[in-house]
Parts: C-alpha cells; structure tokens; sequence
C-alpha cells in the first residue's frame, strides 16, 4: 500500500458464475507443474475479483485437483468487496484489502496473480506499470495474467507476465456456435486492444486467423473442434509461433508468443 492505501482504483465489479472458468483450466493445466512444485502451499492470488466472490471460491475448486493444499487469496480494493468474501471464508481461501501492491502476511509471495477484467478498465498508459509492480511481488517462477472476457465466459484473452516482462497471449473461445475466431477483438487486453489496426502485428494474426478459419470451412462437418485444430495448424504452418498444440486446440484455446503479437512500440529497433 501506499500511504496506508491500496494501489489501484474501485473498478466496476461485474462478475458471473464461471465467468473464469477458461483461465481457471488453463492455470490448472498449464501450471500444474509449478503448483506442485513448492514444499510449502503455493499462494494464488484473484487480483480485483469484483462484487462477488464466487470467481475466487471457483479458482480454488479447480486447482485443489492439481493441488490440494493451494492457498487462494482474493484481493479487492472495495472493503465492502472484502467484508463478502471474509463471510464466506473456508480453510484454502481468504479475502484481504489491496490492489496492485498485492498485501500477503509476512510478506509472502504468490505463484500466480490473476487479474481479470481489471486493468481493461484502466488507460493504456497505467498497464506497464501495473505489471512491474505486480510481477516483482511474484515468487520464483511465478506469473502474473492479465485478461479480459465477455459476460459469461464464452470468449477470454490474456496475457501472461513474469519478471521478465510479459512472455505470451492465449485466446479462449467455446467453439460451438462461433462465427469467426476475429470477434475476439472486443476482448483484447488493455494492452492490446488500441493496436488491432492494419499494420500491427497483432491485427495481422487476427486477420490470418480468421483467413485460416474461412479456408478450412469444410472441416465444419466433422465438428468445430477439427475445424479449429485445422485452423490452428495452419497458423503454425504459416509461421506463428504458437506455443501448446493440439491438447490446448482442441479446447478452443490458442498460445502465441508475446513476441509475435506485441504492439509495434514495444518491439525492438
């Protein structure tokens, strides 16, 4: 904190019931390993999770399978936001006051800071900041991710972020009923979402995306799924580093290198 204060500012607060559920299986899956890792529970931390606790209490059942003494922690600013998680705290789960300072008793530090829907309400500007201060709150190895979704879940994107800067974005999408791949545009990151224009990169993949989606149309009669595995594949052909396969595809979910998608002022000369 800041002068006895949280850093950040109250955000609007609009959560769901398995609004998360895409991250929270990505983080389960994908971190596994580094759940089971530490001798100690690893701590993990729901950073801004809004009006109601129930995305923290969520987290928490699914990475119990991974790990079944995982501390969550859900963050807010708001205390009135605390005050209804603490009255619904159970062991593996607590509520505490702050924000991007990311408070822990005795100065623990988290695995993994997830913050959803959170800085998509901030300027552009506030973005770089945010994730240096969060990101060296982090323990060894740990990983913050920074991301958007729509109302109910059905399209998610994120970016992760170590103390090395931000490493890749995942887009997220439930498969059935999905018109084209592009229309998760809306849902870019803060740090993304101004660049989806022609002539940076992460328009250009966008764009590819849904040239790979059109083009592999006829898969559609064996499933959405093969469509996108299909479409995926080709991305990969194409030269996108993506970083999962198949395993992660088939789940309507696609990894790229932060490298490949980063807006044109954040690459080198």
């Amino acid at each position: 904190m800041t002068g006895g204060k949280p850093v950040g500012v109250i955000t609007r607060g609009t959560t769901n019931p398995n609004r998360l559920r895409r991250n929270d299986r990505w983080i389960a899956a994908t971190l596994a390993s580094g759940l089971r890792a530490p001798i100690s529970p690893p701590i993990v931390v729901d950073l801004g999770y809004g009006a109601s606790p129930v995305t923290v209490l969520e987290l928490h059942d699914r990475l119990t399978r991974v790990r079944p003494d995982v501390r969550v922690v859900g963050i807010e600013i708001d205390p009135d936001r605390v005050a209804a998680g603490r009255a619904i705290e159970r062991p593996g789960v607590s509520f505490a006051l702050g924000g991007f300072e990311v408070p822990l008793p005795n100065d623990q530090q988290p695995l993994v800071v997830r913050a959803f829907n959170v800085l998509r309400q901030y300027a552009e500007g506030e973005v770089p900041a945010a994730w240096s201060r969060v990101a060296a709150r982090l323990a060894p190895g740990g990983v913050l991710i920074d991301g958007t979704c729509d109302e109910i879940g059905r399209l998610a994107a994120w970016v992760t972020v170590t103390a090395g800067g931000p490493q890749s974005l995942t887009l997220s999408w439930k498969l059935g009923g999905l018109i084209r791949p592009g229309v998760i545009a809306e849902r870019l990151p803060k740090a993304l979402i101004h660049h989806n224009v022609p002539g940076e990169p992460v328009h250009r993949f966008l764009a590819d995306l849904d040239a790979a989606w059109a083009r592999h149309a006829g898969h559609t009669a064996y499933g959405a799924r093969q469509r996108f595995r299909a479409t995926a594949a080709a991305l990969q052909d194409a030269g996108w580093p993506l970083l999962a396969g198949p395993a992660r595809w088939r789940l309507g979910e696609l990894t790229v290198d932060w490298s490949a998608v980063a807006p044109l002022a954040h690459h080198g000369p």
